[in-house]
C-alpha cells in the first residue's frame, strides 16, 4: 500500500504526554523551508502540477478567507507532491494601487503634507519605502498557517519582470486595436480623486431622498422623479417609452428645462419602463451610464456639471457647492417655483461607495483608457464551452458565461501615482506613441508621458503567466503552464478571473492559464451572517492558530469547504478540530506504546484475524474515498470521511478491539501492532495535507521517516474483505446495544457488570474477549442470575442487574415517565383530532402539536422497551 524505502522504524517513540502545537508549528515550518521542500525544480523529469496564489494586498494581512482558500490550496499542492508531482505553489502579492497609495497619503496627511508637496517622483520613492518597511505582513502570516508556498519564486506585481510583462502587452493590444482611449461614463471617487473599478464599489441601502420634479408647462409638461435633484443641471433630454401614449404628443417637442435658461428635446427610446414611476425619465449624459447610452443613440450633448471633488462647476446661485450642498439648494429652488410636485424622505436606495475611503462614488464622464474586451471575452468564453477550461462546481458557469458574453468594455487607466504608469507618451502635435519595454521613449521638447496608471486587475491578470517569465519563453513558463488549478472565490470570478482567461488566452497564442476553476464560498460567522468590522464579528485567524494551533484552523475550514457554497465558521467548531488534533496525538501515541510499527513486512491476509482484516478493508476504501474526493475538490466530504475513520474506526474501534490482543502478547500482539503501524502509517498520510504539522510530528517518530512532505501518497492496494466487515458490523451492534442498555439504567462508563454470552454459531465467538472488554462485562460466576437479556445481531447478552440497580424503583420511575408521555399523547391527539381547533389556529401551532406527539410516541416506545428489559421485581 505504501512505499517505506526511505524510512526506517524509530528505536523508541519520543512524544510528549500531550500536543502543543506553538512548540512544534514554527520550527517545523522553517525546516521544510530550509530543506527546500516546497522549491519546485524546472529540470525535474516529473510531470508538473501548478497553483498561483490570488496574490493578496500587499496592505493586507491574514483573515479567514485567506486562510480558507490557502488552506485548499495547501491541500491540493501537498498531495500532488506526494503523488509525485513537480509541484508549484507561487507566491506573491498586489501592489494595490489606490490602497497603498492611500495608505502613504494618510502618513503624510499625519504631517500636515500631501502627495502635491512630495512630487510624484517623490511620492512613489515614500510609497516603495513603505512596502518595504510595512508591506507584506501577510506572507509571514502565511507561514504560520504553513502554507507549501515556492518562497525562492515570490513575486509583486510592481516588480522588474511583471511590469516588463504590463508594457508589453499594453502595447500588443495597442497595436491590435483592442485598447483605446475615451470619453465614458466611469464610477468616480471624489476622495481618491480617480476612477475604480466594479468590484471597488461596494452597494449599501442608503437613506436619501425621492423629488418629483414637473418639466415645461401646462399640457406640454411632465414629472420625472430622482434622488440626485442637483443632476437636473445637467440634462439635455427626457425620455419616455415609444409605445407611451401619454406622451406620444411630447416626443420630439422642446420642454423648458426647470432652473436654467434652456429648453431640451423629449426623447423616446426603450430603455425606459412606462410601468415605472410616471413612465418619464430625466436624461444626464455626463452623470449616469445608461443616460449616457440613451445620450448615444439620440446624439444628445453632454454636460459635467460638477469637477473631479464633486463641487458644482455651472449655474451661478450653485457654483462652488458641494453636490450634497447643492442637492438641497435645487430642491429649495424647485419647491419655490411650485415644480416640486411629490418627496418621499427617507427614501431608502442602493447607494454606490468607494471600498476604500467609504465615500459616496459619483458616475461621471470622463476620458479614459478603455480594453475593447469583445473579441477577448468571446475566447474567454469559449474555451469553457469546449472543455479546455472546467469550472467546479459546474452549476457556476452560467454565472461565468453571463459575464464573459455580456461583458462591457474596459476602463484601465487610475488617475493615481502609484502603479504601472501606462506607456503612452504625446508629442507637442498631438502625436501619440506606445513604448514597449525594450522601446527608447520619444524625447525633446513638448513630449510627456500619460499621467494615469494602469487598473490594478490590469497587472493581476497577467498573474498566471507573467510570474513565470513572460514574455520570454523561460524554462518556468515553458514548464509551468499552463496551471493546473485556479482556487478563488466566486464573488471575483467576472473581476480577475475572467480578465485572467481573456490575458491568458490572447498573450499565449491559445493557451489556457489554467484547467480547472476551482470556486469557493466566502467564510461567514457561526449563524450564516457575513462578516464585517460594523457588524462586530470579524475574526482574526491569527488568534485561533495562537489559541488552538494552525491545524485545527485548517480542518474546521477545509470540513466546512463545500464547492461554492459559503462556509460558516465558529470558535466552537476550531475547539472541536483542537480536540481532534489531540485524539490523533493521544491515539497514536498509545498506539506505539503498544507496539504499533511499520517494521517489517505486512502479514498476508490469512494470518490475520477479522479485526485486522476488517480495519486494512476500511482503510483501502477510504483512501480511495480520499482521492475521490480530492479530485472532485469535496473537501467537506473528505474531511468528514477521514475524521471518521480516523477517530470512529481506527481509534474508537480498532484500537480498542485489540487491546486484548496487545495486552496477551504473544505473535497475535506482534501482528496487531504491525497492522496498526501501517494503519496509523496510511491515515496520517491522508491527513497530512490539511493537518500537517501534527501528522508530520507523529509520522516522523512512528516511520523515522525524513518528512511527510515528501513521503509517497498512499495507494489503494484493492484489498477488500467485505466478510470481515460485516462480522465486526456484528460485533459493533453488540457493543453499540447494550452501551445504550447500560445508560438507559443509569450504568456508568466503568461499572463492570456479570454477564453471559450466548456467541455459538455466530461471527461473533471469536470475539467474545474484546466485547467484554470493551462493555466492562465480567465473567458470569455461580450465583449469576439473568435479570435482563438482550438479543441483538444473533446472539443474546444477558445481564445480572441485581447488584446493580434498584429493579423496583427503577419500574417505578420509568412508569411514572411512561405515564406522563402517555397523558402528553392523549391531549396532542385531542387537539389534532379537534376540527374546531383546528380550523382556526395557526400552521405553526399545529406543527408544534404534531411534533410533540410524534416525540410522545417516540418516548412511549423507548420506555416500553426499557421495561421489557428490565427483570420482574
Amino acid at each position: 500500500m505504501t512505499d517505506n524505502t526511505q524510512q526506517h522504524p524509530a528505536a523508541t517513540p519520543e512524544l510528549p504526554t500531550t500536543y502543543a502545537p506553538a512548540e512544534v508549528e514554527g520550527a517545523l515550518y522553517e525546516r521544510w523551508v530550509d530543506r527546500g521542500y516546497f522549491t519546485a525544480d524546472v529540470k525535474s523529469d516529473k510531470p508538473p502540477f501548478t497553483i498561483v496564489i490570488p496574490p493578496p494586498n500587499v496592505t493586507g494581512s491574514l483573515h479567514l478567507g485567506h486562510a480558507f482558500q490557502h488552506t485548499l490550496m495547501d491541500a491540493l499542492t501537498r498531495r500532488k507532491r506526494m503523488q509525485g508531482y513537480e509541484a508549484l505553489w507561487l507566491p506573491g502579492m498586489d501592489h494595490a494601487g489606490i490602497a497603498t497609495q492611500n495608505k502613504v497619503e494618510q502618513q503624510l496627511a499625519e504631517v500636515g503634507k500631501s502627495r502635491h508637496d512630495l512630487g510624484r517622483e517623490e511620492f512613489v520613492e515614500r510609497v516603495w519605502q513603505w512596502k518595504e518597511e510595512y508591506g507584506g505582513k501577510i506572507l509571514g502570516q502565511m507561514r504560520r498557517l504553513g502554507d507549501g508556498v515556492d518562497w525562492s519564486r515570490e513575486r509583486f506585481t510592481m516588480d522588474e519582470g511583471l511590469s516588463r510583462a504590463v508594457q508589453t502587452i499594453f502595447k500588443k493590444l495597442y497595436e491590435d486595436g483592442l485598447i483605446y482611449r475615451a470619453e465614458r461614463i466611469i464610477n468616480w471617487c471624489p476622495r481618491c480623486l480617480t476612477a475604480i473599478s466594479d468590484i471597488e464599489v461596494e452597494y449599501q441601502e442608503d437613506a436619501g431622498e425621492l423629488v418629483s420634479i414637473r418639466y415645461g408647462e401646462g399640457e406640454d409638461s411632465l414629472v420625472v422623479a430622482t434622488t440626485r435633484a442637483e443632476t437636473m443641471l445637467g440634462d439635455t433630454a427626457v425620455a419616455v417609452h415609444p409605445d407611451d401614449e401619454r406622451y406620444a404628443h411630447l416626443v420630439g417637442k422642446q420642454i423648458k428645462l426647470p432652473l436654467t435658461d434652456r429648453t431640451i428635446p423629449v426623447v423616446a427610446d426603450t430603455h425606459v419602463d412606462p410601468e415605472f414611476g410616471t413612465g418619464a425619465v430625466k436624461v444626464t449624459p455626463a452623470h449616469d451610464p445608461n443616460d449616457f447610452a440613451i445620450g448615444q443613440r439620440h446624439d444628445l450633448p453632454s454636460l459635467s456639471v460638477m469637477d473631479e471633488h464633486g463641487v458644482i462647476t455651472v449655474h451661478g446661485p450653485f457654483l462652488g457647492l458641494d453636490r450634497f450642498e447643492a442637492r438641497s439648494a435645487v430642491v429649495g429652488a424647485l419647491r419655490e417655483q411650485g415644480r416640486i410636485v411629490a418627496e418621499k424622505r427617507p427614501y431608502t436606495h442602493s447607494v454606490g461607495h468607494c471600498s476604500r475611503c467609504k465615500t459616496t462614488v459619483e458616475p461621471r464622464l470622463s476620458l479614459q483608457w478603455w480594453v475593447n474586451v469583445k473579441p477577448l471575452a468571446k475566447a474567454a468564453g469559449d474555451a469553457v464551452r469546449d472543455g479546455r477550461v472546467a469550472i467546479h462546481p459546474a452549476d457556476m458557469s452560467k454565472r461565468y458565461f453571463d459575464w464573459v458574453d455580456n461583458m462591457n468594455d474596459w476602463c484601465i487607466s487610475r488617475q493615481l501615482w502609484w502603479g504601472h504608469r501606462i506607456p503612452i507618451w504625446y508629442g507637442p502635435e498631438g502625436e501619440i506613441v506606445c513604448v514597449g519595454p525594450d522601446e527608447q521613449a520619444p524625447t525633446g521638447e513638448g513630449w510627456h508621458q500619460d499621467t494615469d496608471v494602469l487598473d490594478t486587475w490590469f497587472s493581476s491578470g497577467l498573474w498566471p503567466f507573467s510570474t513565470l517569465g513572460w514574455p520570454e519563453r523561460t524554462p518556468e513558463l515553458e514548464k509551468f503552464y499552463s496551471t493546473d488549478v485556479l482556487v478563488t472565490g466566486h464573488d471575483i470570478i467576472f473581476f480577475w478571473v475572467a480578465r485572467m482567461m481573456m490575458f491568458g488566452l490572447y498573450a499565449m497564442d491559445g493557451e489556457v492559464p489554467f484547467k480547472t476553476i476551482a470556486l469557493t464560498g466566502l467564510v461567514r460567522d457561526e449563524f450564516g451572517k457575513k462578516m464585517s468590522k460594523s457588524f462586530g464579528n470579524v475574526v482574526d485567524p491569527l488568534d485561533w492558530m495562537d489559541k488552538y494551533g494552525s491545524d485545527a484552523v485548517r480542518f474546521t475550514l477545509a470540513k466546512g469547504a463545500n464547492p461554492g457554497t459559503d462556509v460558516p465558521i465558529g470558535e466552537d467548531w476550531v475547539q472541536a478540530s483542537r480536540n481532534f488534533a489531540n485524539k490523533i496525538w493521544n491515539a497514536t501515541r498509545f498506539a506505539m506504546m503498544n507496539g504499533a510499527t511499520i517494521e517489517g513486512e505486512l502479514p498476508p491476509a490469512e494470518q490475520l484475524s477479522a479485526t485486522d482484516r476488517w480495519i486494512l478493508s476500511r482503510l483501502n476504501k477510504t483512501v480511495a474515498q480520499a482521492d475521490a474526493y480530492y479530485e472532485d475538490f469535496q473537501f467537506s466530504k473528505l474531511s468528514e470521511a477521514l475524521y471518521h475513520f480516523a477517530w470512529d474506526e481506527v481509534f474508537a474501534w480498532y484500537v480498542e478491539l485489540s487491546k486484548t490482543t496487545f495486552f496477551a502478547g504473544g505473535e497475535g500482539a506482534k501482528v496487531s501492532g504491525r497492522v496498526l503501524g501501517e494503519v496509523l502509517d496510511v491515515m496520517l498520510r491522508l491527513l497530512h495535507p490539511i493537518v500537517p504539522f501534527v501528522t508530520e510530528t507523529l509520522w516522523t517518530t512512528l516511520t523515522g521517516g525524513e518528512s511527510l512532505v515528501i513521503a509517497d501518497w498512499p495507494k489503494d492496494s484493492g484489498f477488500r474483505d467485505e466478510a470481515a466487515e460485516r462480522e465486526i458490523e456484528l460485533v459493533q451492534q453488540v457493543v453499540t446495544e447494550v452501551r445504550r442498555f447500560r445508560k438507559e439504567q443509569g450504568l456508568n462508563d466503568g461499572q463492570k457488570v456479570p454477564a453471559r454470552l450466548d456467541l455459538d454459531g455466530t461471527a461473533l465467538a471469536s470475539h467474545e474477549a474484546a466485547i467484554r472488554q470493551l462493555l466492562r462485562l465480567q465473567p458470569e460466576g455461580e450465583a449469576f442470575s439473568a435479570t435482563a437479556s438482550l438479543p441483538v445481531a444473533g446472539a443474546t447478552v444477558s445481564l445480572d442487574l441485581s447488584g446493580t440497580i434498584d429493579v423496583a424503583a427503577e419500574r417505578k420511575r420509568l412508569a411514572k415517565d411512561l405515564a406522563a408521555a402517555e397523558k402528553e399523547k392523549a391531549q396532542a391527539e385531542g387537539k389534532l383530532g379537534n376540527e374546531a381547533f383546528l380550523a382556526k389556529a395557526p400552521d405553526n401551532v399545529v406543527d408544534k402539536i404534531r411534533t410533540r406527539l410524534a416525540k410522545a410516541d417516540e418516548d412511549i416506545a423507548r420506555i416500553r422497551t426499557q421495561l421489557d428489559r428490565l427483570p420482574q421485581a
